[in-house]
């Protein structure tokens, strides 16, 4: 019998109307706002509400880094979700919301997959509630303020040479990384060299991300440095008057999004930070919103644990002051094989050994997790490929770990496989025995930050980066940024800089070529190796594909 695909599963699905989901969690349908039938936002009057309610649990989704072979985090965290409803608590799910560029280049969606999947995946894959375009927006007013602030006679004294605002868009395109505006006469300004960045790495979204609400939002676009003038005294979004105008237009976007699980469980969808640009998580919104709601609100950080883990136990959860119980390492057998050495084209023949030799991967993810404070499951996401041996091969390793390893067949069955992992999250939440601190403290130097991630997540020997990089932090340091966490923009599918060093490799450095100040987001952004802020698309982008068939449906989205 064939296989059905996700989207022929997630076409299946007998949605329910979503204010009876928002009933679940005790939202009257009156602070719902509708997006058709099966999505909405939540009032930002209700969400106000809420203040003084204790939380529920907070449970982190993480993974091993990122392979072809694939993870399913995000199904994990579905599946998880489904699996604690199944075995009678109060869950909620908490992930983030699609960008195009990945869904037309070579990642694929953001809902789950299989019988794991928050639904509709076909509007939350594309254009869903709008809020990204809302984000590219405001962020471009802000750009195009600039410009005519200076067209208009400069009376800031900008610097042209020293404006570090770039635009943004929602897609990957290469050819508009580095750019020059402005060309063609007088009429049409100054011109200057800049460039684009993909939307997910807009200072925008992380600020939408870590706002509290509408009033925290305008205070931290004001924040927001664009330029410096000849004197090198900064120039801030408020300077160019545009903070109140770009919050107008992040109303409605600043609402948490709320969908269903194919099993009809609530989800909060909202935010799309990459993690390997940026801060890789959901709005703190939607999860303090959610942990008000439910018992236990399970939530995903991107890629593997050294970018998206520690991004959300260092900006999120430090900045939110969210006290995470308990977190998943999502980890599959076929991904320990190819970081044993394995070609993706020969991961179907049983490869005990090479599973055996991948396994450091994951041991570095438990022992970096577990360095925060936080108790630690792992989650082997089961493929129909896997056997006995190989599966046992895993167990066995992340027992000597001194952790527990749970096979979950969530993918295949729903909730149906993955209650015993169900049942372990809830022991170890419920022990008290989680204690979490981030790796680093607030006045520790912003250098001495970047290296604390490097050797002690990275496990690098050190850090290298240019007299005028340290020289920056300093100044930043001096001008009351010092306190700042570090967000690392780096490649997600190594621990090195390097995408091709898979497993758990050491005596390597990380080299930082740009530092950031996103004083509004509240972070330094360290751009190390050849990472790039605005993707580029891969030789056969998944665009080539995706079509509408003769019914009217969206075709290889997936």
């Amino acid at each position: 019998m064939a296989v059905k695909t996700d989207i022929e599963i997630a076409r299946e699905a007998k949605k329910r109307p979503i204010q009876e989901i928002g009933d679940k969690l005790g939202i009257p349908s009156e602070h719902l706002l509708p997006y058709g039938h099966d999505k909405a936002k939540v009032g930002q009057d209700f969400i106000r509400s809420l203040e003084g309610r204790p939380d529920g649990k907070l449970i982190l989704v993480t993974a091993i880094n990122p392979t072809p072979a694939g993870e399913g985090k995000t199904t994990t965290t579905v599946g998880l979700g489904d699996g604690l409803n199944r075995i009678g608590k109060k869950a909620v799910v908490c992930i983030r919301e699609a960008s195009l560029g990945p869904n037309f280049g070579m990642k694929g969606g953001a809902a789950g997959g299989g019988y794991a999947q928050v639904v509709p995946m076909e509007e939350m894959n594309l254009h869903f509630t709008g809020d990204f375009h809302a984000i590219t927006s405001a962020h471009n007013l802000l750009s195009a303020m600039i410009d005519n602030h200076i067209y208009w006679g400069n009376s800031l004294d900008i610097d042209e040479r020293r404006i570090v605002w770039r635009r943004v868009m929602d897609m990957n395109d290469r050819a508009l990384r580095d750019i020059v505006v402005s060309l063609g006469g007088v009429s049409n300004g100054f011109p200057r060299q800049t460039g684009f960045d993909i939307t997910v790495a807009s200072e925008v979204m992380a600020i939408l991300c870590l706002s509290r609400d509408l009033e925290d939002l305008q205070k931290r676009l004001g924040d927001i440095v664009v330029a410096y003038t000849r004197a090198k005294a900064p120039i801030y979004c408020r300077d160019i008057k545009a903070d109140g105008a770009m919050t107008v237009l992040l109303k409605d976007a600043m609402q948490p999004n709320i969908v269903q699980t194919l099993e009809n469980n609530p989800a909060f969808v909202h935010g799309g930070p990459f993690a390997n640009i940026a801060h890789g998580c959901n709005s703190v919104i939607a999860t303090q919103t959610a942990l008000k709601l439910g018992e236990y609100v399970v939530t995903e950080a991107g890629f593997g644990a050294d970018l998206g883990a520690e991004k959300f136990f260092d900006i999120k959860c430090r900045k939110a002051g969210l006290k995470p119980s308990a977190a998943v390492i999502v980890a599959t057998v076929r991904a320990m094989k190819m970081n044993g050495g394995v070609a993706k084209a020969d991961l179907g023949v049983e490869n005990v050994s090479a599973v055996e030799k991948g396994c450091p991967n994951l041991g570095r993810h438990i022992g970096n997790v577990s360095s925060f404070g936080v108790p630690v499951v792992v989650a082997i996401n089961h493929f129909f490929s896997d056997t006995d041996a190989e599966i046992q091969a895993v167990k066995d390793y992340v027992a000597a770990q001194g952790v527990q390893a749970i096979l979950c067949k969530h993918w295949a069955m729903g909730s149906a496989g993955i209650e015993e992992l169900a049942h372990k999250v809830v022991e170890l939440a419920e022990s008290g025995v989680a204690n979490f601190a981030p790796i680093y403290p607030d006045d520790m130097g912003l250098f001495d930050k970047i290296e604390t991630i490097a050797t002690k997540i990275y496990h690098a020997e050190g850090v290298d980066a240019d007299k005028s990089i340290r020289e920056q932090l300093k100044v930043w340091e001096a001008a009351g940024y010092g306190h700042l966490p570090v967000c690392m923009a780096k490649t997600q599918y190594s621990f090195t800089t390097d995408p091709n060093v898979r497993g758990a490799p050491t005596g390597h450095r990380i080299p930082v070529r740009e530092v950031r100040l996103s004083a509004g987001a509240g972070f330094i952004v360290a751009i190390c190796g050849e990472i790039m802020t605005m993707p580029g698309l891969p030789k056969v982008p998944s665009a080539e594909v995706i079509r509408l068939n003769d019914a009217g449906d969206v075709e290889g989205l997936f």
